[in-house]
């Protein structure tokens, strides 16, 4: 299907498109060195396959992830290589990758040999853990406390509206996943020669079924 293309530079303050803004918090967050810490350390959450016996062991796999983010940013700043370069790397978008360090994406099978080859020092349990656990995607309230995450999050409140009507009149009624999608920053000058930052969304786009009644494989009991 069609796929639409959302680019964003900058600002409103109303309900989120909750998804894709979690991703870019989390994201942002890492930008700007607040992650992993306790205060953030929700946006870093992960799930085992196996089941939680309690909340508080829930917060120690919070804690255990938080923990890892800080190991594999630790190897990326030893390394010497910006998100940029590693995504080159693996092979990712620069924000995927960002979330593969934040707990917010799975590492697949395919991409731990290259992970393992960029960053050397990452430990071989470390790799197993990104793969074994299922991200808990999210991000903790009060990291839009930070200047650059809050404008993010004005930038896709504020011209949500606009966004879904010419997304309405370009593709239908439906909406952009944030699955099925890809999200890249990078950065542009602009005319007076100042840098610009150009966030890219690139999700496919999801119609509304009308919900025929004959199509429906599961329709519920009636007494």
């Amino acid at each position: 299907g069609s796929r639409p293309r959302v680019c964003l530079g900058a600002a409103t303050r109303h309900g989120p498109p909750a998804r894709v803004f979690n991703m870019l918090a989390a994201v942002l967050a890492t930008a700007t060195g607040l992650l992993p810490t306790p205060l953030h350390r929700y946006a870093a959450g992960a799930r085992s396959s196996a089941p939680m016996a309690s909340s508080s062991d829930y917060d120690v796999r919070l804690d255990e992830v938080a923990e890892r983010s800080s190991r594999l940013i630790a190897a990326k700043e030893e390394a010497g290589l910006s998100f940029d370069e590693l995504a080159t790397k693996l092979g990712l978008t620069n924000t995927y990758t960002a979330q593969l360090f934040l707990g917010q994406a799975q590492l697949k099978a395919n991409t731990a040999p290259k992970l393992k080859k960029a960053l050397p020092s990452v430990s071989d349990d470390d790799v197993q853990a990104m793969m074994a656990h299922f991200p808990m995607r999210g991000f903790d309230e009060r990291i839009l406390q930070e200047p650059n995450v809050y404008r993010t999050y004005e930038a896709v409140t504020h011209y949500g509206e606009a966004i879904k009507r010419i997304i309405n009149e370009e593709c239908g009624d439906g909406i952009m996943s944030a699955i099925d999608f890809y999200c890249d920053v990078g950065t542009t000058t602009g005319k007076a020669g100042e840098k610009r930052v150009v966030i890219t969304f690139n999700g496919k786009f999801l119609p509304f079924i009308e919900q025929q009644a004959a199509d429906n494989t599961a329709s519920s009991p009636r007494d």
